[in-house]
């Protein structure tokens, strides 16, 4: 069937226009191909970077669209890069980073070494291990909010029946000291298995008669462990570290869904606090020389750390 359908086509195709392919190179119908995709990317992604880094030189408000727009110049930039509120919600972001990645480094490294070895039930575990990423950051937002619910909450009744205090008597998502702690605990247990699949991958890589070779030299496990597993698997860990520190960095349906910024300021990451610039107080030109600056912070330090990750791959 689809070869007769392609011998209509060439019998339609016009004589002077089967020329015209027959004459082209390979490179060209690649380009041909290929041009199209090139063209939404640039539409999509390269086309709003240039209009929002033109309107952070304004004071452009997209909800007053007959207003007359002034260029600021980096008035915008000065602005931010002096307020405290913005230096907080740096603070607070970088706690947030700071504290995820550690945590999910740690136990999804723990968690792979553990996985590695083969036991009996190890393929069930695994699925298990893996389902909290499946699911929808909103999704687990909401879950959580009523896990955390100082009256009917199951996480006040675990940590009450394991530390004596009452269950009632704090209220995670409603405390200023403990609302971050709440969403790094949430988005570890989410996360973690991502780190853990990477990490197992490396794991997995390291071929056999390396720790042979080891064993026969008389290295001790924990001398194996130090010499050859971290050093194999640290590109990897330094790989996952890279995605979850991009993606934290501009976490926002999760934290609008469990604390939706608050207590006051105390969850106000950096994404949520651009949001509001944006979309309450409709300051177009003052939110586009944020997103510019957060662009520039994660592009520079994924720079500098794919550099560092390139030099420990050649090692």
């Amino acid at each position: 069937m689809p070869d007769k359908t392609m011998d209509r086509i060439a019998k339609a195709t016009p004589p002077q226009v089967a020329t015209r392919i027959r004459g082209l190179s390979d490179r060209t119908i690649a380009w041909i191909f290929v041009a199209p995709t090139i063209f939404l990317l640039l539409a999509i992604n390269i086309f709003p970077l240039i209009w929002t880094i033109r309107l952070s030189f304004t004071n452009f408000r997209v909800n007053r669209v007959n207003a007359d727009v002034k260029w600021i110049g980096l008035r915008n930039y000065e602005r931010i890069l002096t307020d405290p509120d913005i230096w907080h919600t740096m603070q607070v972001t970088a706690h947030f980073l700071f504290w995820t990645l550690f945590l999910q480094v740690l136990i999804g490294f723990a968690l792979a070494y553990l996985i590695n070895k083969k036991f009996r039930g190890n393929d069930l575990w695994t699925t298990l291990i893996v389902l909290p990423m499946m699911l929808s950051p909103a999704v687990v937002g909401n879950f959580w909010k009523f896990l955390y619910q100082p009256q009917i909450g199951l996480f006040n009744y675990v940590v009450g029946f394991f530390s004596g205090t009452d269950p009632s008597s704090f209220s995670m998502i409603g405390s200023i000291d403990l609302a971050p702690w709440a969403i790094v605990i949430v988005d570890t247990w989410m996360w973690t298995p991502f780190v853990t699949l990477i990490c197992l991958a490396g794991l997995r890589s390291i071929p056999d008669y390396i720790y042979e070779a080891a064993e026969i030299d008389r290295a001790s496990k924990w001398r194996q462990f130090w010499t050859i597993t971290v050093p194999m698997v640290l590109p990897f860990l330094m790989l996952a570290v890279l995605f979850r520190g991009i993606e934290n960095f501009k976490m926002f349906d999760l934290v609008v869904q469990l604390t939706g910024g608050g207590p006051g300021s105390a969850t106000e990451l950096t994404s949520i606090n651009l949001k509001r610039e944006a979309f309450e107080k409709w300051r177009t030109g003052y939110a586009s020389a944020y997103a510019v600056i957060l662009f520039v912070t994660i592009f520079g330090l994924a720079s500098i750390y794919v550099k560092a990750l390139n030099r420990v791959k050649e090692r």
